[in-house]
């Protein structure tokens, strides 16, 4: 079964259990932003979303330019066993994708990895963090107990929207990267 919610920013996380649907939040005035696992039929959405995002916006989720190969397309609509895949979609057109992938933490702990990428358009709108949100609490009911994220140095609305969240998390250098590392609670 598909779960979905609409998102909206400043908003508490969803109580969601496995095979549940998500609540349904009040739509935007901009109009419905819909959150929900990504699926084979996204395939052309997905491609169509990339190739609209700006060359910066690529550089600062992807680390690189250029565009996704078919089989990156894949996993990002969720063809992964290991993968956690999320859409953003208003009337029906992604506009913000996230994914997380299980792993062990520091120092063992179960851990999932994520990155977020949201159409230039809609930053700084509350779907990236709607995004985050919804894969926080999808990771907790899969037992993760650390969000750890891997984020370009320069990225400076990305970590301030981390610090704004997670005050407490940790954040290593490593030349032009920052790996983020915050409890879920």
């Amino acid at each position: 079964m598909k779960r979905t919610q609409e998102a909206v920013p400043a908003r508490p996380e969803p109580a969601s259990s496995p095979g549940t649907p998500w609540p349904a939040w009040p739509a935007w005035p901009a109009g419905r932003i819909l959150i929900r696992q990504a699926d084979g039929g996204d395939l052309g959405g997905l491609r169509d979303f990339l190739s609209g995002l700006s060359l910066r916006t690529r550089y600062l989720r992807f680390f690189a330019g250029a565009p996704a190969s078919a089989a990156m397309l894949r996993i990002m609509a969720g063809q992964r066993p290991d993968a956690d895949a999320l859409v953003a979609t208003r009337n029906g057109v992604i506009i913000g994708h996230a994914m997380a992938v299980d792993t062990a933490g520091p120092p063992g702990a179960a851990a999932t990895e994520i990155g977020v990428v949201v159409a230039d358009a809609w930053q700084g709108r509350g779907v990236g963090s709607g995004l985050i949100r919804a894969l926080a609490a999808r990771a907790r009911d899969r037992g993760a107990t650390t969000l750890m994220m891997e984020v370009m140095a320069e990225n400076r609305r990305v970590l301030a929207m981390i610090a704004g969240r997670w005050p407490d998390a940790r954040h290593d250098r490593s030349g032009p990267y920052v790996t983020v590392c915050a409890r879920l609670g």
